[in-house]
């Protein structure tokens, strides 16, 4: 007996208890990255990387059988299903898909097939593979009587309510059928960019990948906030609809009954059309509106599909032919800031060049300064970088396992660095800004603004003329719209005599607008209309605006902290006091009535909520009425609303003014109080 061999122990126990330290490794790394990637939304390594670790295990199992665990990660499906829904048992398993990274396993996956078809040629359904979550629609007499998550393939999570706002997701089949589909629920590329937008805007942490957005937007418990996700579907597999014979029927079947099929499905003849339809897809991934990691690839024939049945985990009649990753690691090697638009100072990672995807990557967004703090990310830091479709690359977090101490975090400076003027960044707000009107950074989306309907109301001045004239660099901030001449104008593309001759009229014209839409029109941070409307007529002066202090400017009605502090630190700024007294040397009225005080207003006390369109006047119009009178304006309907104004069109704002019993009037009824 050789020594090394203990006594009633076999070779390939020999062997298995070797690499056995090795299988358990593998099984703790896969479990952890499972952990990190489901449950905390902090992924550690890439999918790539993942799929190499299971791709390990499961070969050192298939090898040596008595190393595999019931509790393997390879004898599981997917996620372990949530404690917080009801259970959703899967009248058959939801099973997984085993994947190939190069055509050589595809050609082996065929020959497979080949072998078991008997044939020299087996026909396949070519799916994309969307990056989303998985799901079972169980319809009843042709209603959504069920829906559930895939869990561990046998029991998933009862997630019916939230599935019901999907809005691709049908309540009611277009056949009276009762059958179970499968598909994917995934979230678009732009749903996904304006998400995340609206997220930074309210302060809150941004998403790592559209996947992780959409599996979270379905286990929300509340399915009104799963709405606001808009969340999409596509259904590919029909599990209890007899009669069929193929999964090209499957698919045809399943759009007929009025579910959503991916249009860029395909039959393929042969193993060679498969590879070129992988080909294609992987070049073109960029233009769909949605991600794909990959292509599914199924025998089309069912009868086929039995006879090469399931091992352990997946199909043997379907592969997932998975595309290069487009995530890497790679050093943080700074954070520089840049100013956008709108004035918010947005922090980009300077990058290790890295490949991904194909595409050198050297910077990536990191959204904000709480994204950074959230996740921990410093300089020097080896991150997780993902690059999703035409979305700028993102830093996902670092990888805490290569930190060596030298790293360092990072500080949001306080002063702009495009101007040098000061930032704000006020408590519990995700962005900082830039506070000067005429930082050069910002001169197109100030311009574009200031001459807005709501603002000054510079016909002629919309988005392409304020771009053209920040290109030729004829306005550098708001007050040089009042030095455009007709000599300017004609350099100007496409203007002719008569365009000119409209756009400087209508300049001129808004010299007149009054304090409350120039004080709108200045976008400082905080003041929108109605705030704008409360300022001018508390102060009447834009220079006694400027000269208030923060307790001043809170004694005016609605005017908190926040918007006091936003306001006295704009006028603080001398770039911004230097441009106004220029709209002032141009003739602006920076002046308007004063507000009577509470004794003398008509409507001292009272509150009112505008719907619909006027007759004569505008929003803004019946707004200033309202407040010189002494009245407050607010958006919304409630038991404290004196009284509802209403015109054409009002809208749900109406019905529940009357709900209320709250007293509507017109436009006529209006102009009567204010008598």
């Amino acid at each position: 007996m050789s020594p090394r061999l203990r006594s009633g122990q076999g070779p390939r126990q020999a062997r298995s208890a070797g690499i056995a330290p090795r299988a358990e490794s593998l099984r703790e790394q896969i479990e952890e990255a499972n952990y990190r990637y489901y449950v905390l939304d902090d992924p550690q390594i890439t999918d790539a990387e993942f799929d190499a670790l299971l791709h390990e295990l499961i070969e050192l199992e298939n090898a040596h059988p008595e190393l595999r665990t019931p509790d393997s990660p390879t004898q599981r499906v997917g996620a372990i299903a949530s404690e917080r829904f009801a259970p959703f048992e899967h009248a058959r398993p939801m099973l997984s898909l085993a994947n190939a990274v190069t055509s050589d396993e595809l050609r082996a996956f065929d020959e497979r097939a080949r072998k078991a078809a008997g044939t020299s040629r087996v026909a396949y359904v070519c799916e994309l593979k969307i990056d989303g979550l998985a799901v079972a629609l169980d319809y009843r007499n042709g209603s959504l009587a069920r829906g559930g998550t895939r869990g561990d393939g046998r029991i998933g999570e009862d997630v019916t309510a939230n599935l019901r706002t999907v809005k691709t997701i049908p309540l009611r089949l277009r056949v009276p059928a009762s059958v179970e589909a499968r598909g994917e629920v995934y979230l678009r590329k732009t749903d996904f960019e304006r998400l995340n937008a609206a997220r930074e805007h309210e302060g809150l942490p941004v998403f790592a990948n559209p996947r992780n957005a959409a599996s979270g937007g379905v286990r929300q418990l509340d399915p009104a906030l799963t709405a606001q996700r808009r969340l999409s579907f596509f259904a590919y597999q029909l599990v209890s609809d007899e009669g069929l014979r193929t999964q090209w029927e499957a698919l045809r079947r399943l759009a007929a009954l009025g579910l959503p099929v991916n249009p860029n499905v395909a039959r393929a003849e042969a193993l060679e059309d498969v590879l070129a339809y992988c080909r294609r897809w992987e070049e073109r991934r960029d233009d769909l509106d949605y991600e794909i990691d990959g292509v599914v690839v199924k025998v089309d024939d069912f009868a086929l599909q039995e006879r090469l049945g399931v091992v352990a985990r997946d199909p043997r009649w379907a592969i997932a032919f998975k595309f290069k990753p487009r995530e890497a690691r790679t050093k943080l090697l700074d954070i520089a800031v840049s100013v956008g638009r709108t004035g918010t100072l947005n922090p980009n990672a300077v990058l290790k060049p890295v490949q991904i995807g194909g595409v050198t990557v050297k910077s990536a967004t990191l959204h904000n300064i709480d994204y950074i703090k959230s996740n921990d990310i410093r300089i020097g830091d080896t991150v997780l970088v993902t690059r999703a479709g035409d979305v700028i690359p993102r830093v996902v977090g670092p990888v805490l396992v290569e930190r060596t101490g030298k790293e360092h975090r990072f500080r949001m400076p306080d002063r702009c660095p495009v101007c040098g003027a000061d930032v704000d960044h006020p408590p519990g707000e995700a962005m900082s800004r830039c506070t000067n009107a005429a930082c050069p950074a910002q001169v197109y989306e100030r311009v574009r603004h200031f001459a807005s309907r709501g603002a000054m109301d510079m016909e002629g001045l919309g988005d392409v003329m304020a771009q053209q004239l920040t290109d030729l660099g004829l306005v550098r901030d708001i007050a040089d719209i009042y030095k455009l001449d007709r000599a300017a104008l004609e350099r100007v593309p496409r203007m002719g005599p008569k365009s000119v001759e409209n756009l400087l009229r209508n300049i001129e014209r808004s010299k007149q607008r009054g304090l409350a839409r120039l004080l709108y029109g200045l976008g400082i941070r905080f003041v929108g209309t109605q705030t704008s409307a409360i300022l001018a007529g508390d102060f009447g002066t834009i220079d006694a605006i400027a000269e208030a202090s923060e307790s001043e400017l809170q004694r005016s009605e609605g005017i908190g902290p926040e918007v006091a502090g936003s306001v006295a630190l704009f006028f603080k700024q001398a770039a911004n006091g230097e441009m106004i007294a220029r709209l002032k040397h141009a003739g602006v009225d920076t002046t308007a009535p004063k507000r009577p005080r509470a004794a003398e207003g008509k409507l001292t006390g009272k509150t009112f909520v505008l719907t619909g369109t006027l007759e004569n006047l505008t929003r803004e119009e019946a707004m200033q009425l309202i407040v010189r009178a002494g009245g407050k304006v607010t958006g919304s309907v409630s038991k404290k609303t004196d009284y509802v104004v209403a015109g054409a069109d009002p809208g749900s704002k109406l019905t529940k003014a009357e709900s209320l019993g709250i007293p509507v009037m017109d436009e006529v009824g209006l102009r009567k109080l204010l008598r």
